[in-house]
């Protein structure tokens, strides 16, 4: 499918998928999106100095770089575990602008690296953050079983790829998270609520980014 890159409301930009009119993030602000919905739902409930996060499609690299930032301020260590079938290629890296995230010299030739990790490698990207990257579908990705602090499910919209939110795939995940795990994701439709509260996980309803009304938390019951 074609794909060309965006500029969404708070000046970051993304991907957009022409033949679904579907973008990588929010196109009412990536980064605020992405901060909220996957850092402060998702990342900064963990208490934990190290935590080991995984992410349910790798897209624009912004998550992950997010939680790098995040991470560096809080003075945690991170192992991030990443799964992508369809990587973006090295034009579409480079066109990416998440330029009101760097905060130190030299944070752009960090996402560059991000980008440029080798796929199915752990790689150190700074002594504090580890990046693996895993080139697959989410239905045969192979993830460590109760091993994760925190989820971030953040795959194309219900309405596009249904069975990516199906009970088979939130049992996956549900199985990866540790017995204290979270799990965040932008959406919250009934049938996505009815597929994770069916493998055990205990929902919360939450305010979501601006242009959305409400996003989804999962506890491991």
């Amino acid at each position: 499918m074609k794909r060309k890159i965006v500029t969404t409301s708070d000046g970051s930009t993304s991907i957009e998928i022409e033949e679904w009119g579907e973008t990588y993030h929010s196109i009412h602000g990536a980064i605020q999106e992405a901060r909220h919905v996957y850092i402060e739902r998702g990342f900064d409930k963990i208490e934990k100095t190290t935590v080991k996060v995984l992410e349910m499609g790798f897209g624009t690299g912004l998550n992950a770089f997010l939680t790098l930032v995040e991470a560096r301020r809080n003075g945690k260590i991170v192992e991030y575990h990443s799964i992508e079938a369809f990587p973006v290629t090295e034009q579409e890296s480079v066109a990416l602008d998440f330029s009101a995230l760097y905060d130190r010299d030299g944070d752009d030739i960090l996402f560059k690296q991000m980008h440029q990790c080798t796929w199915d490698v752990s790689h150190e990207v700074t002594a504090e953050f580890t990046l693996h990257k895993i080139h697959s579908t989410f239905e045969e990705a192979v993830v460590n079983q109760s091993y994760f602090d925190v989820i971030y499910f953040d795959v194309f919209g219900y309405q596009f790829q249904p069975d990516l939110w199906s009970v088979e795939i939130f049992q996956k995940v549900y199985d990866a998270l540790g017995d204290t795990g979270v799990i965040a994701t932008y959406a919250c439709r009934g049938p996505i609520k009815r597929a994770m509260k069916a493998v055990g996980f205990v929902i919360e309803k939450v305010p979501g980014p601006p242009g959305k009304r409400e996003m989804l938390v999962g506890y491991k019951g």
